[in-house]
């Protein structure tokens, strides 16, 4: 029996998130930004009233990962349009996949991905999108192999310090469904 388990995020899962959100963010990048910078961020993104608006909001979906029913990783897709998208095409913004640092060897990554790419083509998005700091090779790696292609950048302001994402896509209509 598979140990991973993935459900849409609602109201009642604020706080989940939340400590997931700012867990899994710090475990990732807290070595590699200031103190201060983190902790603006954090502020910003992972409060419990910002992740009330963000569930709220319609064009926002997120899920849930669970290992033995533990909440271990999460994801969030973004419907509507944004200026960064690949043009010409109908795209979907993967904005966030974190998976808890003990468990990033348990596949939960791909699962959440995969679970992407179907939500997606579900839905008759053509294309997922997403940006990576250019300094994540784990993470451009890792969309790599799931057939992620470079189309550009754009800047991605940390706290106060300007970074630079690479902005990544997938051909939905091309891949096998499983």
């Amino acid at each position: 029996m598979n140990p991973i388990s993935i459900q849409p995020a609602t109201l009642n899962d604020v706080a989940t998130l939340t400590w997931l959100g700012e867990t899994t963010f710090i475990e990732t990048f807290a070595h590699l930004n200031t103190e201060a910078d983190m902790q603006q961020y954090l502020a910003e993104n992972f409060s419990v009233n910002q992740v009330t608006q963000e569930l709220m909001d319609g064009n926002n979906k997120f899920f849930l990962a669970f290992w033995d029913k533990k909440p271990v990783a999460y994801m969030k897709l973004r419907l509507g349009p944004h200026p960064d998208q690949p043009q010409h095409t109908h795209a979907l913004e993967l904005e966030r996949i974190y998976v808890l640092k003990d468990y990033l060897e348990k596949k939960i990554g791909a699962t959440l991905l995969q679970h992407a790419i179907v939500f997606g083509q579900n839905l008759g998005y053509q294309t997922l999108w997403l940006g990576v700091w250019e300094h994540n090779e784990r993470a451009i790696n890792f969309y790599k192999r799931w057939g992620f292609t470079r189309y550009g950048s754009h800047l991605f302001i940390l706290g106060s310090d300007p970074q630079t994402d690479i902005l990544m896509k997938k051909d939905l209509t091309t891949t096998t469904r499983l």
